[in-house]
């Protein structure tokens, strides 16, 4: 039997001890280490060399959206399943974008989780049934999507300026300078075409990014 070996990234141990409960009950599934944060997930990825990340969007220091994206930058061929609570096709989408090979909302069946790790391991994409519908909606929907083009890190410093953090707190989560992030900022409300933040916060709400 070949074993799968998994990374869990979750910022509440007790949640991620229940992952390992359910993933562990098939022989071939082995939890070879786990992260509460990015840095910790950094760090572990670059020690294990884990077959599948299982993480979670939200996470105390950066994004998992971020997240995502740095463990692609560190290793091309990373097979990555986010495991979130947002449905809103938006996060799926970004997930996708930053290089994620599925993406299932945690409200789904144990079960799904289960198979999920197995499509990802083998190179292949997965969507929870739940959301599957609406992700491929809103990829066909023509009408336009004002957050629809954000880049992965751009979605992260809008989510971050939705939440109240400075151009200075975001730059050190995010390990980037402020200026970095006054210049993503700026790109941002050009890009949804918001003359100021309110307006930018009333497009995000609008299309599902709210706090």
């Amino acid at each position: 039997m070949s074993m799968i070996r998994l990374l869990l990234v979750d910022d509440h141990a007790v949640v991620r001890e229940g992952y390992r409960r359910l993933l562990e009950r098939r022989g071939d599934l082995h939890i070879v280490a786990e992260a509460g944060t990015a840095g910790e997930a950094l760090n572990a990825f670059r020690e294990h060399g884990p077959d599948v990340v299982v993480l979670d969007l939200a996470l105390p220091d950066m994004g998992g959206v971020e997240l995502i994206g740095r463990l692609r930058a560190r290793d091309a061929n990373a097979r990555i399943l986010a495991f979130s609570m947002h449905r809103e096709p938006l996060f799926a989408a970004q997930a996708l974008k930053a290089g994620a090979l599925g993406y299932v909302t945690k409200s789904s069946e144990p079960n799904v989780l289960v198979q999920a790790v197995y499509k990802v391991a083998s190179g292949a994409r997965m969507i929870s049934p739940d959301i599957a519908p609406e992700l491929a909606m809103a990829l066909l929907d023509e009408a336009p999507d004002p957050l629809r083009d954000l880049s992965p890190r751009e979605f992260e410093v809008l989510r971050l300026l939705l939440d109240g953090h400075s151009h200075e707190a975001i730059g050190q989560r995010l390990s980037i300078s402020p200026k970095t992030v006054q210049n993503c900022h700026y790109q941002i409300k050009s890009k949804v075409g918001a003359k100021n933040d309110m307006e930018l916060a009333r497009i995000a709400a609008r299309c599902g990014l709210s706090t």
